[in-house]
């Protein structure tokens, strides 16, 4: 992959696509406190950042990690206002983190193309407190996100798509990478979601630059001639009310860093009441369709 024309693409529609993930975030899985030491790994440009600090408050602290200096820069600049965010530009496989520095680590579709998955979430567990969390959201196969899927069917690229950002979709898979890398307790949430940047010009924008199909364009400019006329065909079919929508499937995991000291059982033990709360609330309300996959 090109780091640099996908980063140029990401941040020339970062306004679209924070739109159309927002509803993917799932921080109030991870529950963060006042007070509380957060690493966001593959922030981006920052939008979830802003999020987790507005949570853990000025008494606690968000790190946003993150490999692209050019999305990096603009999360600076939207958290000049925001004292208790601070960045660092590595690479989450292997950088050095402070030991047992945070209390929890959160991310949004930023683990799954690491070279050594392994490696990458022993690297992460070390930076975990005793009782310390991981809440990550990663995608489900291709075939289950439309979102993605029905762009590049519409083009007919279907054939040439990169299956990283989906390397995720088996949750049994992932419970044994992170089985291995030290973590417990961990469970894979199904959510379905639909989601939208926009109108039909806003969502071409974002389904030519980012994902399988941005990446295809990317590297293909000879495609696109082709392929945009076609995508914007089936866009235009789905439009409802000036907005397009597509179905999105995501895993939503969750793990604990291995320990035995009371505090470590306390914090999981008020972590799980808070979480049965929310999902009892949710199914009363009909606000969410989350199922749990036992690991």
């Amino acid at each position: 992959m090109n780091r640099a024309l996908a980063e140029a693409a990401w941040a020339e529609v970062r306004e679209p696509l924070d739109r159309q993930l927002s509803p993917l975030g799932a921080i109030g899985t991870l529950f963060p406190e006042p007070g509380e030491d957060v690493l966001d790994v593959g922030c981006g440009t920052g939008q979830t950042l802003l999020q987790l600090a507005a949570m853990v408050g000025p008494s606690g602290s968000v790190v946003g990690l993150d490999i692209a200096p050019r999305l990096l820069a603009i999360a600076r600049e939207r958290a000049a206002a925001h004292p208790n965010i601070s960045f660092i530009e590595a690479d989450a496989q292997t950088v050095r983190l402070p030991a047992a520095g945070f209390d929890a680590i959160y991310s949004r579709f930023g683990v799954m193309a690491f070279a050594d998955p392994v490696a990458a979430f022993s690297n992460l567990r070390n930076a975990l407190r005793f009782g310390g969390r991981l809440v990550f959201v990663c995608w489900r196969a291709l075939a289950h996100n439309e979102l993605d899927h029905a762009p590049l069917r519409a083009a007919g690229l279907e054939h040439l798509a990169d299956m990283t950002p989906f390397s995720f979709s088996d949750h049994n898979y992932v419970v044994r990478v992170l089985r291995n890398a030290g973590f417990s307790d961990i469970a894979a949430d199904v959510r379905n979601s639909w989601v939208s940047c926009g109108g039909v010009d806003e969502t071409l924008a974002v389904a030519l630059a980012v994902g399988p199909q941005g990446r295809i364009l990317r590297e293909n400019p000879d495609l696109r001639p082709e392929a945009e006329p076609r995508v914007r065909r089936m866009l235009e079919s789905r439009a409802s009310g000036g907005y397009v929508e597509f179905r999105a499937a995501t895993w939503v995991v969750t793990a604990w860093a291995d320990g035995s000291q009371l505090q470590s059982l306390l914090k999981r033990r008020r972590y799980m009441l808070s979480r049965v709360s929310r999902q009892t609330n949710a199914a009363e309300t009909g606000s969410g369709d989350a199922t749990t996959e036992p690991s």
